[in-house]
């Protein structure tokens, strides 16, 4: 893992396209990359997309950790069914949410128009299309987080519920109190691995938008794969993904220096 790694470094410096030879050009990749509009909108656009899938998908799979926390004959299949989408391949899902999404045909535009509403161009305006890969993005993940969740959940003491009920706490501050500061350390973990994963996104915007409309979707994974393999601009990739690399090294140091609070939580 190291070679390609520092590899992708010394290319970084360099005007490597994979053909002619290779010169060293110095920091002038990372200059033209944040002089570059395209790079500056593919960063934001990442950034979008993290806000709208981390805190989301990390609330509703505790949410729904707590609610499948519980011996009822028979949860096991609905912690099935929503494990299901995680074990499905991103682009068997990317290609049926597409088809959901489709302007026309598409399935939530057809109940839309039963009551009247849409259709509502899902993909293809550039106001709600990000929004709606996000939709789509949190569903997907939301079985793993949840079960991480379920992990944390049953690790909690059962003693400490009993004795906040005879103590007359009500559901709320039972989840508030002992539930939320307990399970800390893996709200930490989980939203760790959400945010880094969100920064990385490619494989569905690929899919169902390519970046559109108007680079709407465009992330900075998928810029520095049409830098890359597209237009065989290696170094000026190797650098977008080192900026890439960065940016998720300083959200990972922030996670880190804050878990030390989580855990005081705990």
């Amino acid at each position: 893992m190291l070679v390609p790694i520092i590899m992708a470094l010394v290319f970084s410096f360099t005007n490597y396209d994979v053909i002619s030879q290779m010169d060293f050009v110095g920091i002038n990749n990372y200059v033209g990359l944040f002089t570059d509009d395209q790079f500056i909108t593919s960063l934001l656009n990442t950034l979008w997309f993290a806000v709208l899938t981390v805190p989301t998908g990390v609330i509703l799979a505790l949410l729904l950790a707590v609610l499948f926390n519980r011996q009822i004959r028979g949860i096991s299949i609905f912690r099935t069914f929503v494990f299901i989408p995680v074990i499905t391949s991103m682009v068997a899902v990317s290609l049926v949410w597409s088809m959901l999404y489709e302007d026309n045909a598409g399935l939530l535009n057809t109940l839309l128009g039963y009551v009247g509403l849409g259709p509502v161009h899902w993909l293809t305006d550039t106001n709600i299309a990000m929004i709606s890969i996000a939709i789509m993005s949190v569903w997907k993940g939301l079985g793993y987080n949840m079960t991480i969740f379920l992990a944390g959940l049953q690790g909690v003491p059962g003693e400490l519920y009993e004795a906040a009920t005879i103590d007359g706490a009500t559901a709320r501050q039972k989840f508030m109190k002992i539930t939320v500061p307990m399970i800390a350390p893996t709200t930490y973990f989980v939203t760790l691995m959400a945010l880094i994963g969100s920064l990385q996104v490619f494989d569905q915007v690929w899919i169902m938008t390519q970046g559109g409309p108007v680079d709407a979707t465009k992330t900075v994974a998928m810029y520095l794969y049409q830098y890359g393999f597209q237009f065989y601009k290696m170094g000026y990739a190797c650098a977008a993904a080192y900026v890439l690399f960065i940016l998720v090294f300083i959200v990972s140091l922030i996670q880190n220096i804050s878990s030390k609070k989580w855990g005081d939580l705990a």
